[in-house]
């Protein structure tokens, strides 16, 4: 069934836009949709997805847009769309396009030069060339270039991944068991989950693999004090809240108000009563000096260049700059450590970017260590054992989308020496600040 030509004019008035990086592509994509609701859901899906293909072949799909004649961002957009639904589901084709774009498909891609067929900018090619030699680079530059599965976490509070799994094929969507995170399925194909049942009563959660795994080293246990720092709308600190058996007390910390704001809907349907929302203002802010010393385990999700998820963004390996990287250190190493303030001795502080680049990694680790001489750190093949997952890692855990089928992820665990007592002037008994932080 052929797409109506009105969908190319659609995708190539949105690509448009979304290639001037002036913000996500996703955020552009759902204002597009909400400003043209005449758009059914086959649709939508087309241009999404044509959007996307663009976004990860840009390089070479550039080279063959300017090689015919006609308005470039439509032979862009024609490629897009002829990657993600097929060439013969595209209408409003001229033959002189159709022509053209037969002679396109038939080229072998694995032909082209390594740089090209990366379909990534210069700065980052090289610097992935230098970190990880140029044959393990194409492997992970294939892996970012196809678009990623679609991963659930099943709420153990509320089902098990069996019984999840059962349910899921009444609907029928077929799903396995995600071979690293214990309570994760990956479904096949990419149905709408929103209307499920399933969905509805906080059973599932849409959640990478590696972000399961992350949650899971954090180890956190019942009754404990756990921060979640930079908790954004809140994934992790689901996972983790789970974890506790909805017992102890759970902090979201985040600077923005509006990404807390959606963790809240998403706190009622999990059934979560032990999650504590609150918006500071940074990573000094005098809400985290009155819980320095009395947290069990923190969890520091950092900033970061977000080049793990280039299957899911592809859009941010073309928005990101070389200089920005320097700039996310900055903040990666101050946010790390006001966030080791909160942990106390024997407490664990976890340390977790998505992105692949040392700069980011191991580099603000050893930078930490080497600065907090009161933290040591605790090996990864350690903590996976004590998780009980099954995955080979040296110090660091480092997950690569052509290794692991997950986004890239990195994270160091570090555990606080028992020390003797500091009492800090203006610190509060932990009830009351307790009380405080829950209003």
């Amino acid at each position: 069934m052929r797409l109506p030509p009105a969908i190319l004019a659609n995708a190539e008035e949105v690509l448009r836009e979304i290639l001037r990086f002036t913000a996500p592509a996703d955020t552009t994509l759902s204002r597009y949709f909400r400003d043209h609701p005449r758009l059914g859901s086959r649709e939508r899906g087309a241009i999404a997805e044509g959007i996307y293909a663009v976004l990860r072949n840009k390089s070479f799909f550039t080279d063959f847009a300017e090689a015919g004649s006609g308005p470039t961002m439509r032979r862009l957009t024609i490629l897009g769309l002829a990657e993600a639904v097929g060439a013969d589901s595209l209408g409003g084709l001229t033959e002189e396009e159709v022509e053209w774009l037969e002679r396109i498909t038939q080229i072998d891609r694995s032909l082209m030069p390594s740089n090209m067929r990366a379909n990534m900018p210069t700065w980052l090619f090289d610097k992935l060339i230098a970190q990880f030699g140029e044959a393990e680079t194409m492997k992970l530059a294939d892996a970012l270039n196809a678009p990623a599965p679609l991963d659930l976490r099943v709420n153990s509070l509320k089902a098990t991944r069996d019984d999840v799994m059962l349910a899921l094929a009444e609907a029928p969507i077929l799903s396995t068991p995600t071979p690293f995170a214990p309570l994760g399925l990956r479904v096949i194909k990419k149905p709408s989950l929103q209307n499920l049942p399933l969905f509805q009563s906080g059973a599932i959660e849409v959640q990478d693999e590696g972000s399961q795994i992350l949650s899971q080293i954090v180890g956190a246990k019942r009754g404990e004090m756990v921060v979640d720092f930079c908790a954004g709308a809140g994934g992790k600190t689901l996972a983790l809240g789970a974890l506790m058996r909805n017992t102890g007390r759970l902090y979201a910390f985040d600077v923005s108000e509006k990404r807390l704001a959606k963790l809240k809907p998403r706190m009622a349907r999990s059934g979560l009563s032990n999650v504590h929302p609150v918006q500071i203002a940074h990573e000094r802010d005098a809400k985290i000096k009155r819980l320095a010393g009395k947290i069990d385990r923190v969890l520091v999700d950092a900033p970061c260049s977000g080049l793990g998820t280039l299957r899911r963004n592809p859009d941010v390996k073309w928005r990101q700059q070389p200089n920005s990287i320097v700039e996310l250190q900055a903040k990666q190493a101050a946010i790390l450590a006001g966030a080791a303030r909160l942990v106390k001795g024997g407490g664990r502080l976890v340390y977790a970017t998505c992105s692949f680049l040392n700069e980011e990694n191991d580099f603000i680790a050893e930078q930490f260590l080497a600065a907090h001489p009161d933290f040591t750190l605790v090996p990864m093949n350690k903590v996976l054992a004590e998780q009980k997952i099954e995955l080979e890692m040296g110090d660091y855990l480092k997950l690569l989308p052509h290794l692991h089928q997950t986004d890239g992820f990195f994270a160091a665990v570090f555990e606080r020496k028992v020390m003797p007592k500091k009492v800090y002037a203006d610190e509060k008994p932990a009830d009351d600040v307790d009380a405080e932080q829950a209003e």
